[in-house]
C-alpha cells in the first residue's frame, strides 16, 4: 500500500540559517527554490541520495507548536503511493477522515492529507 517516503516538510525559524545547514553542512541537493510572495514564504526543495526529499519552508513569526497552525518543526510526513484511491478507500474503511484530493501547484501531482491518532498531519503523495 505505501511505497516509501516522498518528502518530509520542515518549517524553520531562520530560513538562511536552515538553508545553509541543509545544503552546505548536510550536502542536500537543491531541486527548486521558490519565493511565495502571497505568503511571504520561501519553499526550498532538497534531494536526499535515495530519491526522497526534504521541503524547507519559512513563515514569518511562525509560532512554536506541534501541528496546527503551521509552525517551526515537523510539518507533515508524506508517503509515496502508486494510486491515491485504493489507499483513501482503505483509510476511510478504517474510519479515518481523509481531506479532498488536491493538486501540487509546482509539480501537478495529486495529494491528500489525513492525521495520525495524535493529530500529526500525514500526506499521501501520488507518484
Amino acid at each position: 500500500m505505501l511505497n516509501g517516503i516522498h518528502h518530509v516538510a520542515i518549517i524553520c525559524s531562520d530560513y538562511a540559517r536552515s538553508k545553509k545547514f541543509y545544503t552546505q553542512i548536510l550536502k542536500l541537493e537543491v531541486i527548486a527554490e521558490n519565493y511565495r510572495a502571497e505568503r511571504n514564504s520561501w519553499k526550498l526543495d532538497l534531494a536526499l541520495p535515495d530519491g526522497s526529499q526534504l521541503e524547507l519552508f519559512s513563515f514569518p513569526d511562525a509560532p512554536e507548536r506541534p501541528s496546527y497552525p503551521e509552525a517551526r518543526g515537523l510539518r507533515h510526513l508524506a508517503f509515496r503511493v502508486t494510486s491515491l484511491e485504493p489507499v483513501i478507500e482503505h483509510l476511510q474503511h478504517c474510519g479515518i477522515e481523509v481531506e479532498p484530493v488536491r493538486i501540487d501547484e509546482y509539480t501537478g501531482k495529486r495529494f491528500t492529507f489525513f492525521s495520525d491518532p495524535d493529530g500529526l498531519p500525514l500526506e499521501l503523495y501520488e507518484s
